[in-house]
C-alpha cells in the first residue's frame, strides 16, 4: 500500500495531540494516510501499554488513517543509530509516502526531540540504494519523502507554516480523547501528569483557536520545516 502521508511519533498520542486536524483534512480530501508509533508508551504515569494499544487502536478508527504500527523502541531510551533508523526505513520504503510528518525538533519530553531527528536521519538514509533493507525476505526499492515536516508539541514553537483545520477540530479531539487513561477524567484514580490536568486539554483547543485567528480562520496546526516551504504562486496563500 502506498501513502500519502505518514505521521510519525514518538509515542501513541503524539500524533493525534499534534496533527490529527491535518490527518482528518487530507483523509477526507481523497488522502491515504498511516501512522506509525516508535513506543508504546510504556514508561508514562497513567494507564498501561495494553490500555495504549487499545487506545490508538480507536484512535485511528475514529481519524480512518489506512495503517497503523507500532516498533516498539524502548520508551525514554531508543537512539539515534543504525539499528532504529534501519527499522524505520523499512516502513518508509514499505509504504513511499511523499510526506512524513514528524516530532517537534524540541520538547519538554526527551523522546520528541530525538525522534525528530532519528525520522529525519531515517528519511534522507532511505532514499540511498546502497542501505538495502527487506521484508518478508524481499529486496525493497529505496524511497525518500519530499518533504519531512516537524508538528508543535508541549513547546511553544514559533510555526514555519500552518494548516486550516476549520471544521476538524471535533474529530481532532475526539481521537485525543480515546486515550482515556491519559488526559483529562474527573473520574480517574491514577496520578496526576501534566498532561491529565484540564488545562492540558483546553490548550489543545486554544493553541489550535490561536494560530487560525494569526490567519484569519477558526483553527489550524502549526509545522516547522527542513528548507524553505515553496509556492508556485503568491496566491496559494491564503
Amino acid at each position: 500500500m502506498k501513502l500519502d502521508i505518514l505521521a510519525i511519533g514518538a509515542h501513541p498520542d503524539d500524533v493525534e495531540l499534534s496533527c490529527s486536524g491535518t490527518i482528518a483534512k487530507e483523509i477526507n480530501n481523497g488522502k491515504k494516510v498511516g501512522i506509525l508509533d516508535l513506543t508504546r508508551g510504556e514508561l508514562g504515569t497513567r494507564g498501561t501499554p495494553e490500555i495504549r494499544d487499545q487506545e490508538a487502536d480507536a484512535a485511528a478508527k475514529i481519524l480512518g488513517v489506512s495503517v497503523r504500527e507500532n516498533l516498539g523502541f524502548r520508551d525514554g531510551f531508543f537512539t539515534n543509530d543504525e539499528a532504529h533508523q534501519l527499522a524505520i526505513i523499512k516502513i518508509i520504503r514499505k509504504y513511499q509516502p511523499e510526506i512524513v510528518l514528524c516530532n517537534a525538533i524540541k520538547d519538554r519530553h526527551i523522546d520528541h526531540g530525538k525522534g525528530s531527528q532519528l525520522t529525519s536521519d531515517a528519511c534522507f538514509l532511505s532514499g540511498l540504494r546502497r542501505i538495502e533493507t527487506r521484508i518478508e525476505d524481499q529486496l525493497q526499492d529505496p524511497w525518500r519523502p519530499k518533504k519531512v515536516y516537524h508538528y508543535i508539541q508541549w513547546q511553544s514553537i514559533i510555526p514555519d507554516f500552518v494548516v486550516d483545520i476549520t471544521g476538524y477540530m471535533d474529530i481532532k479531539m475526539q481521537s485525543v480523547m480515546a486515550y482515556t487513561s491519559q488526559f483529562y477524567d474527573t473520574d480517574s484514580k491514577d496520578p496526576a501528569t501534566p498532561i491529565s490536568s484540564k488545562n492540558f486539554k483546553d490548550s489543545i483547543e486554544y493553541r489550535a483557536a490561536d494560530l487560525g485567528r494569526v490567519i484569519g480562520v477558526d483553527h489550524a496546526e502549526g509545522y516547522t520545516v527542513e528548507r524553505y516551504a515553496a509556492v508556485d504562486s503568491i496566491f496559494d496563500l491564503i
